[in-house]
């Protein structure tokens, strides 16, 4: 909820594209957190509730932790001025693979825009976290995210790229708005721990050929390096987003920040 300001953004604009690009944007946003957050996750008790009041960023939050087993916490969040509500369940259907964890996201999340009179949903991307036995541990996040407006049929397709063998796609995203007839509107890309920019689909697919073409090239000129496993290998720094001509930003994520919340158990909580 940090980037609470994309959805007053969206609020604000009168082109369900432009809404549906801040939405998309605070969709990527929301994950942006769970970068570097290694440590052991919060196991909150059956009926333990939790609030978070934002005034600065104006918005509310209470969540719930609804059933133990399996794990799943309900949370509503709404603006201060009732301008939005956003709501869903977190529900992480864990694998365990040896030397690392993936949690498959089971719940959905909706945001609803009553000045609008529109409703989007979405789900979370895979997240896995890597090197979890010996190592330095790591996070990714993977997969197909698709954001729908339910009232226009628009939609906005958005794949989080694996790592890959030798880290090159690590945190990268990237996808396509789309209106019901599935025509490209327009292209997003970027990094999930880092920023999103909007282009034109022609702009980005000509971008993505000339970058695949020279990938090849590299390839053929160089002699092949020895298979690793990609999880053995933390990830490499963080590059700075290659901006095509003409790009848009979205997004760009805000510095780290420590804020006081309050926590309400319930009646039987030995939390105080």
């Amino acid at each position: 909820m940090e980037h609470t300001y994309l959805i007053h953004q969206a609020n604000s604009s009168s082109d369900s594209v432009e809404r549906m690009k801040c939405v998309a944007a605070f969709a990527v946003s929301a994950v942006a957190s769970q970068w570097e957050r290694t440590g052991k996750p919060f196991n909150p008790l059956l009926g333990e509730t939790y609030e978070l009041v934002r005034e600065d960023l104006g918005f509310r939050l209470m969540s719930e932790q609804v059933s133990h087993h399996p794990p799943v916490s309900a949370f509503h969040a709404e603006g201060l001025n009732k301008d939005f509500m956003f709501h869903g369940s977190i529900y992480p259907k864990l694998k365990f693979w040896g030397k690392s964890v993936e949690a498959e996201p089971k719940g959905i999340i909706t945001l609803e825009l009553p000045k609008h009179n529109e409703a989007y949903t979405w789900t979370n991307p895979t997240c896995c976290v890597h090197n979890i036995i010996v190592g330095q541990l790591w996070i990714e996040q993977y997969g197909n995210v698709e954001v729908i407006n339910h009232k226009t049929g628009e939609r906005c397709s958005l794949t989080f790229k694996p790592c890959g063998l030798f880290g090159k796609e690590l945190h990268k995203v990237e996808g396509y708005i789309l209106d019901k007839s599935k025509k490209k509107l327009c292209a997003l890309y970027g990094k999930w721990t880092e920023c999103l920019y909007t282009v034109d689909p022609a702009s980005f697919d000509a971008h993505k050929k000339t970058d695949r073409k020279n990938s090849e090239e590299k390839k053929s000129s160089k002699p092949a390096a020895p298979d690793e496993e990609a999880e053995d290998m933390p990830p490499p720094e963080a590059e700075t987003v290659q901006v095509i001509p003409g790009s848009e930003l979205l997004w760009r994520i805000a510095p780290a920040q420590r804020t006081t919340q309050r926590c309400t158990p319930s009646p039987h909580s030995p939390c105080s």
